[in-house]
């Protein structure tokens, strides 16, 4: 991590910060909708206020060089830029325009994420991503802001997690637009990575100065009786959930993604009959190449056989956790990273592109002023930091590392309670106070660059 070139950056999401849901013809999201319903949100949180990133967007690239990062992770608000028609929707781009012309002017890289879960509700309607059409939908976006947008990115994310947005979205109802059926979930993530590969012929044509990739969510499993270090032990049936863990977690997107295939266990012994419907030539376009892969990563999950070739997930009792009730284990992420480079052959450079963790943040008054004590969040990162630099030691090709998230937002469906900002957001006045972990990363920074 300390090899000339390596990028250090953070992260936010458009749905997260930018507020402003009805500005300047910006159409309703699936979760403008998911917000609405009833009992879906903690609190019943919505895109308001978010971080009144849509107006503040000038102060808060100030505040993100100022940290002293070299990038900046956003995503396009597909509802912002185009209107039901297809036809551009210009304010909206102009708003993603002066913020990348922000960024460059203050030496800041952008990678763009096209597709940070806020489908626009129009597309719902017509089936969402259950619908093979809104993978063309999608790809129209892409060719759009990729022509509007040339030369003024570094990096293209096409979809951020396909796993949350067909799982959580369509496989257990968490997140929008809140379906339940894992049937559902497989139909929902073939035509998520149907519009990635689609997407990449448009974004090759339009701007090929700037890389091209995806981000993956992916996910540790450990068995119940093994110790807070790495590696895994345990039963036979216990490590076999595991692997059907991280089947379903990781190889469910790395697969077809790297490999042009689906793993069919998943099919046959974890959702029997979950088999998507597809076309031929489907996965010679998903597998199209990528330039780079982002990985995002926060925990390990515990994992027992449940009788049946699958697996419970339980709880592990005396380990570290985050205000999410997430285990704290850098491992898993130099383990992951390790076991991908063994396993694919075809592995493009990495960027991680989200680690970090929530936890119940005050501001206080300190000697010097306003300030945050997130020790815990501090000793995380610099935790992780070392366990992707084990890894890159192993040989596994890493080259960048951002911190989600720039600041406090909206955390889905926990709302504003989950705070995973190295920056703390006062709703109420929108008041931006350094926590000590910036402050850390700042130093950190600076010595970097000093050698």
């Amino acid at each position: 991590m300390s090899k000339p070139g390596f990028t250090w950056g953070v992260a936010t999401a458009s749905f997260q910060i930018e507020g402003s849901t009805q500005a300047d013809g910006r159409l309703p999201s699936i979760w403008d909708t998911f917000c609405a319903t009833p009992g879906k949100v903690l609190g019943g949180d919505t895109g308001e206020p978010g971080c009144d990133h849509y107006r503040r967007a000038d102060d808060d690239v100030d505040l993100i060089a100022g940290l002293g990062v070299d990038a900046y992770r956003l995503s396009i608000a597909w509802p912002r830029v185009m209107h039901a028609d297809g036809r551009p929707n210009e304010r909206g781009i102009a708003f993603y325009e002066r913020l990348l012309d922000r960024l460059a002017a203050r030496g800041l890289k952008a990678m763009v994420t096209l597709y940070h879960w806020d489908l626009p509700q129009h597309l719902e309607d017509a089936g969402g991503w259950l619908n093979r059409e809104t993978a063309y939908r999608f790809a129209d976006y892409a060719d759009l802001m990729s022509r509007r947008l040339a030369g003024k990115v570094h990096q293209w994310a096409t979809l951020n997690e396909p796993w949350c947005s067909a799982f959580l979205g369509y496989g257990n109802g968490h997140h929008a637009p809140g379906k339940s059926d894992p049937k559902l979930a497989t139909q929902a993530m073939h035509h998520l990575l149907l519009g990635h590969g689609l997407a990449l012929a448009h974004l090759a044509a339009n701007d090929p100065g700037a890389q091209r990739g995806i981000v993956a969510n992916i996910g540790r499993g450990g068995t119940p009786g093994e110790g807070p270090g790495g590696g895994t032990t345990g039963s036979a049936e216990d490590l076999d959930a595991v692997r059907m863990f991280e089947m379903q977690h990781n190889d469910w997107v790395l697969q077809p993604l790297l490999q042009g295939s689906y793993p069919q266990e998943l099919f046959d012994r974890l959702w029997p009959g979950s088999q998507p419907q597809m076309q031929d030539g489907d996965l010679a376009v998903i597998s199209r190449p990528i330039d780079f892969l982002g990985i995002n990563y926060y925990f390990r999950s515990t994992v027992k056989a449940d009788g049946r070739g699958g697996f419970d997930l339980v709880d592990r009792p005396g380990v570290e956790r985050t205000q999410m009730g997430w285990e704290v284990h850098p491992q898993g992420l130099e383990e992951l990273l390790v076991s991908f480079k063994a396993r694919y052959a075809n592995l493009p450079p990495i960027h991680i592109t989200e680690n970090g963790m929530a936890s119940d943040d005050r501001v206080v008054d300190g000697p010097d002023g306003p300030r945050v004590d997130d020790a815990q969040r501090t000793r995380y990162l610099q935790r992780h930091f070392a366990a992707v630099d084990r890894a890159i030691r192993s040989g596994v090709d890493v080259r960048g590392y951002y911190v989600w998230s720039l600041m406090d937002n909206f955390e889905w469906a926990f709302g504003y309670e989950r705070r995973f900002g190295l920056v703390h957001v006062d709703y109420d006045t929108q008041v931006r106070t350094l926590k000590d972990s910036a402050r850390h990363l700042q130093a950190f920074l600076r010595q970097r660059r000093q050698g």
